[in-house]
């Protein structure tokens, strides 16, 4: 090599020593895989013209005087008998070797291929710094810090390098991580826990803020409503968030609210908690509802309007005493049969004269839409309140009255337990005892006693009423449900057919004693 090869100066003595040093490293290496017994395949091969060239390079360049710096953190191999070089599959670690003789610390790694170490090509930055460009690890390109060596300027120790404003490399990995898990199962695991993580994220289920948008919204608490029912419409109607944040704040107050029927003011949009507060302000109270399912006693509506309404039950009965004042037939002595089972709404402070009134005058408008005629009225409502409490499934209500109308026509006793049960106050339960069929000062025991009820025995609704004014054709005499779970009912012609339905629903009840009562 010529004079004017010679490396002249500082940067280029660092680079010629550090070719020497990479090329020795080769060598070292290759010689390692030569050995007996070693099975490595997976070192690349050095072309011989790169590693004679790389040879004579190390062989004509002078060695640096022992005053000079050493190149700074720069990537050493760490050759022993223990330690393998790494394979294709076990990337080269990078790690911090200590030198026990000197006390200091460098940067070591397992040397890249000869080719790629050979011509380990150099850039430079905005303060015109030589910086090297073949690290080791692919992250630091993206995530260099201060801390890594293959980050560091030549000739210039790392702590006087320019401090940078990385990212965490951790935060990102497990973002990464993350994003990897999410894209294999992102739709199906957002579907089942996007709303419960959204929660823990943000602290708790999602609410509204304030006391609404200023839409007004009414909402009806209905008798026996229990506080997640009304969560759940509330959510519907958007007047809340969700109804798992009316439920934190029904559970955050010292004693449970006393939620009353009725139906309420409210704002759509309103936070949780306000309108948790809405509800039990009686001053939100627009209407009051009582709803009557059909079948039910004159003596439980009362009971019901008494509840719901808030009117206390003697201003009830008072108000129906006189039953002729409603319009009802002549032979009616009460309310009964005529109060039409609905779901009704009232305003706050309506009086029991105009509750009852009301749903007399529904029962009417009913007798018209069925065709029935005031002079039909009261016996149509005597069979249909009977039907009413014998039929379960509404393709059975016009059979159910056609057998009663067919026993009528030959003057058989109607043997009907609801009409007995009725007598005796005992219309929780649907059997009867041989000594109750067999009571004769029961007037209204059918078993004993011809012909219709003295009085209705309930309040029918529509399917009874429609049943009863047109009865299915056919001529059963008896019918027995035989599953009071399901409404299974039999109907038969004869009683010997009838006796087999009978055991047949007797070997239901006695695997069901909770009927009995």
């Amino acid at each position: 090599m010529s004079s004017e090869d010679q490396p002249k100066t500082r940067r280029e003595r660092f680079a010629a020593e550090r070719t020497r040093q990479r090329a020795a490293e080769e060598a070292a290496r290759r010689a390692a895989a030569e050995q007996p017994g070693d099975a490595r395949t997976d070192v690349p091969p050095v072309a011989p013209a790169e590693a004679a060239a790389a040879t004579e390079q190390a062989a004509t360049t002078p060695s640096l005087p022992r005053q000079e710096p050493a190149v700074p953190q720069q990537p050493v191999s760490q050759q022993s008998q223990q330690q393998q070089p790494p394979t294709a599959e076990q990337p080269a670690p990078q790690q911090a070797v200590s030198t026990a003789s000197s006390g200091q610390t460098t940067a070591a790694a397992t040397p890249r291929n000869a080719t790629q170490s050979a011509s380990a090509a150099a850039s430079t930055d905005a303060d015109g710094d030589t910086l090297l460009t073949d690290s080791p690890d692919p992250f630091a390109k993206i995530f260099g810090t201060d801390d890594d060596p293959d980050a560091s300027h030549i000739g210039k120790p790392v702590r006087q390098r320019r401090k940078r404003k990385s990212p965490r490399i951790g935060t990102i990995a497990v973002v990464l991580v993350a994003l990897l898990v999410i894209g294999g199962g992102a739709v199906a695991g957002w579907s089942f826990f996007g709303d419960p993580i959204q929660q823990m994220l943000s602290g708790g289920p999602e609410d509204y803020e304030g006391t609404g948008n200023g839409t007004p919204a009414q909402f009806s608490i209905i008798a026996g409503d229990t506080g997640t029912d009304i969560a759940i419409r509330l959510a519907e109607a958007d007047i809340i968030k969700s109804s798992e944040a009316f439920i934190d704040a029904v559970l955050a107050r010292p004693e449970q609210p006393d939620f009353h029927p009725g139906t309420y003011q409210l704002q759509q949009q309103m936070s949780a908690s306000s309108a948790l507060v809405a509800l039990l302000d009686p001053n939100n109270v627009l209407a009051k509802t009582v709803m009557i399912p059909e079948g039910t006693i004159m003596k439980d509506i009362f009971t019901s309007i008494e509840t719901s309404l808030e009117i206390p039950l003697a201003d009830i009965e008072a108000a129906a005493a006189d039953p002729a004042s409603y319009g009802l037939p002549a032979e009616a002595t009460n309310l009964e049969g005529f109060l039409f089972p609905a779901t009704y709404t009232f305003e706050p402070g309506v009086d029991a004269r105009t509750v009852l009134q009301t749903m007399v005058n529904r029962m009417f408008q009913a007798f018209d839409e069925h065709g029935i005629a005031e002079e039909d009225r009261w016996e149509t409502v005597l069979l249909a309140s009977v039907v009413q409490r014998e039929a379960s499934m509404r393709v059975d209500f016009p059979k159910v009255a056609r057998v009663f109308l067919n026993r009528l026509t030959i003057d058989m006793p109607l043997q009907s337990d609801a009409t007995i049960t009725y007598g005796t106050g005992n219309t929780h339960i649907i059997t009867t005892t041989d000594a109750e069929r067999a009571d004769a000062s029961n007037p209204y025991n059918s078993y004993v006693h011809h012909g219709l009820p003295p009085t209705p025995i309930s309040n029918p609704g529509d399917m009874a009423l429609e049943g009863t004014v047109h009865p299915a054709d056919g001529e059963w005499l008896y019918f027995v449900t035989v599953n009071l779970d399901t409404g299974e009912t039999v109907f038969s012609n004869t009683y010997e057919e009838h006796l087999v339905a009978v055991d047949q629903y007797l070997a239901w009840l006695e695997d069901h004693p909770e009927y009995l009562g």
